[in-house]
């Protein structure tokens, strides 16, 4: 028996390509705030994000017609917007030491924090990760905020495996010590 995958075509993004002006505006419309936002939890920066924002978009008009639903439309954009923000990042030449495993247990070992006594509103999480610094705050945000795993943070951002979950690790340590000493309120 042979799979085939069920193609659902976007008749807003179809319309875009035969170059309707209207689809256009709908499509910015209907994304541009969640892709803003996006960006805005990598870059860390409300200019930076409006910059990635209006190339991403640029961009994905740009190239529609290689949009072949092999994910949904906003999951496509979703990728262009994250690896501008990424670049973005790069550009200010952010640092992430690539650590391998033997020397991991090197690492200065941290005070335990018990996760279950703090409990902390939104926005203090919120500004707590604002305040890491952007090699953390891009990995623990696509890891967290994104969803994506530690392969596929490994992939966008160019750097190994052990590397993202290290940085992950450091960031969630980082943060917690944050939000436990209250320097994010």
């Amino acid at each position: 028996m042979e799979l085939t995958a069920n193609i659902i075509r976007d008749e807003l993004v179809e319309r875009c390509k035969l170059g309707d002006a209207q689809s256009y505006s709908t499509i910015y419309q209907q994304y541009a705030k969640a892709m803003y936002n996006t960006s805005l939890r990598i870059v860390n920066n409300r200019a930076d994000a409006e910059d990635v924002l209006q190339e991403a978009f640029v961009d994905a008009f740009r190239s529609l017609n290689e949009f072949h639903y092999r994910s949904t439309f906003g999951a496509w954009l979703k990728r262009i917007v994250i690896n501008k923000s990424i670049n973005v990042l790069r550009k200010r030449k952010f640092d992430m030491v690539d650590i391998d495993e033997s020397t991991i247990h090197l690492l200065p070992q941290e005070e335990p924090i018990d996760e279950n006594e703090i409990q902390l509103k939104v926005e203090e999480v919120k500004t707590a990760i604002r305040r890491l610094p952007d090699g953390y705050r891009s990995v623990i945000t696509l890891y967290l905020l994104e969803g994506y795993d530690h392969e596929e943070i490994s992939e966008i951002l160019g750097i190994s495996h052990n590397t993202v979950r290290t940085q992950y690790v450091r960031a969630k340590q980082k943060l917690l010590h944050i939000l436990k000493s209250g320097e994010a309120l």
